[in-house]
């Protein structure tokens, strides 16, 4: 009977002390948070070839498809850790941005002196800066596109997404699908 007081004693004084604790320390909200394991690029060529999330998580775990549909990043092999950082973050950030109507048309991207950079198959750049307001200026970039006026064009720079503009006339629009 001893041993049960002092017990019952022991799980008491536990309880109080975790109560304490989570109020004094433990203010924080646990938030599920869901990450996307849809490819948005690939990294590598070949067996060694690594799919890539919109978050830059790096998809070892999910081999990416064999027929070449995601644009490549400027990388010749994953990085160590389990996420992308920096440069090739924003590539993958604005990649996943990507409206799906336009994904068939992306080849690669790479991060220049503009900033990112998406080339679509036809040869043409869309010059994105960074990866902020991504859809915003992915719409602009369909708009410019989609323009019967425009026929031939070299890039898009999309820096600006209310004043897009466009540059050169070496490369033709891609066709529609």
């Amino acid at each position: 009977m001893k041993w049960l007081r002092g017990t019952v004693g022991l799980i008491v004084a536990v309880i109080a002390i975790a109560f304490v604790y989570q109020g004094l320390f433990g203010n924080e909200e646990v938030v599920p948070r869901l990450v996307s394991s849809e490819p948005v690029a690939v990294i590598g060529s070949g067996s060694s070839a690594v799919a890539v999330a919109a978050d830059g998580t790096i998809l070892a775990w999910l081999p990416p498809p064999k027929d070449g549909s995601l644009p490549k990043l400027s990388l010749e092999s994953p990085p160590k850790g389990p996420r992308l950082k920096g440069p090739v973050l924003e590539q993958a950030r604005v990649l996943g941005a990507a409206p799906v109507g336009l994904r068939p048309y992306l080849e690669s991207s790479y991060y220049g002196e503009s900033g990112v950079d998406v080339t679509l198959a036809s040869g043409i750049e869309l010059r994105f800066g960074d990866s902020t307001q991504a859809d915003r200026k992915w719409r602009a970039a369909a708009a410019v596109l989609a323009s019967p006026s425009t026929t031939t064009l070299d890039y898009v720079d999309l820096h600006a997404p209310r004043h897009p503009a466009v540059g050169g006339s070496g490369h033709t629009l891609p066709p529609p699908p």
